[in-house]
């Protein structure tokens, strides 16, 4: 599982590459739109060829809320803070979904108590993760709220997985949730958004592999992890995303790599240690259960 949680950190924080590409090549919102809707097309083709059954009406409602929340929301907030943000602080509020989500957990999630090693390797990471990507204070208060409202409204989508469709296809989950959402972003870009797309080879290749790789295939695996791993530690994982994003933006867009930013990575890393791994206290109790 942490080689499938590892890979998937390495697509969503490349994925960052394309995303920051796109951005002078299409209005925002209309690219995650693109990028979505392309994503939901491949899923339906291959929920076709499976022979993946049509949603049941009970599941459809979680499907269409968590399309919502995961896909349209979570994309619209993160386009619309960029606007008074910086990218960087923008990523630190959205990836702050680990302790909303751990903290949510604690309350509605059997046997994910919140304990002390777990909250401060939460803490730690995000710090971290602040440093990391060299955040400042700036912008209005409003856009900062609503970057820390698309990671709130992450955590909410993912405890609803774990609480009501934990049993359910994760293929068939992912791909209605993932339709409901690209409706949405291509509603409000068609009556909201203004800008014109400028399509050529590149333009293309930023479509194609945020919606292939970085939406359809990367959220069939995420769903899959968070069904099978306990809630807080499959997301104080993804806090590895934005860093590999600062890493292949200094590799593939030479962008600057500042000591600030090494020791916020470390900081990361030493986040996800102490909630994934086993305190002393915990390691006779699982030798003696075995």
């Amino acid at each position: 599982m942490n080689i499938l949680i590892g890979l998937l950190c390495l697509i969503w924080g490349f994925n960052w590459v394309f995303m920051k590409l796109a951005n002078g090549v299409f209005p925002p919102v209309l690219f995650a739109g693109y990028r979505f809707a392309l994503g939901a097309l491949v899923l339906l083709v291959v929920c076709y060829f499976r022979k993946v059954p049509l949603p049941r009406g009970k599941d459809m409602f979680w499907y269409i809320i968590c399309g919502i929340l995961q896909t349209m929301y979570f994309n619209l907030a993160i386009q619309l803070s960029l606007v008074d943000l910086s990218a960087g602080l923008t990523s630190v509020l959205t990836y702050s979904m680990p302790l909303w989500l751990t903290l949510m957990a604690h309350y509605w999630l059997p046997g994910e108590q919140l304990k002390l090693r777990k909250l401060v390797g939460i803490v730690v990471g995000i710090i971290g993760l602040f440093i990391a990507m060299d955040a400042h204070f700036g912008g209005t208060t409003g856009a900062m709220l609503l970057a820390l409202s698309s990671g709130l409204s992450w955590a909410i989508s993912n405890l609803i997985i774990k609480r009501k469709l934990a049993r359910c296809d994760m293929l068939q989950f992912t791909t209605w949730q993932m339709v409901f959402g690209a409706v949405g972003l291509l509603l409000y870009s068609f009556i909201f958004e203004h800008g014109t797309s400028h399509w050529g080879l590149m333009p293309v290749v930023y479509v194609g592999f945020a919606g292939v790789i970085g939406s359809a295939l990367a959220f069939v695996m995420w769903s899959y992890i968070l069904s099978k791993v306990e809630a807080s530690k499959a997301s104080i994982s993804l806090l590895l995303v934005p860093v590999v994003g600062v890493i292949s933006g200094c590799l593939v867009l030479h962008e600057s790599l500042t000591g600030f930013m090494v020791v916020g990575i470390a900081l990361v890393l030493l986040g996800i240690w102490l909630v994934n791994g086993k305190s002393q206290a915990a390691a006779p109790a699982g030798k003696l259960g075995a």
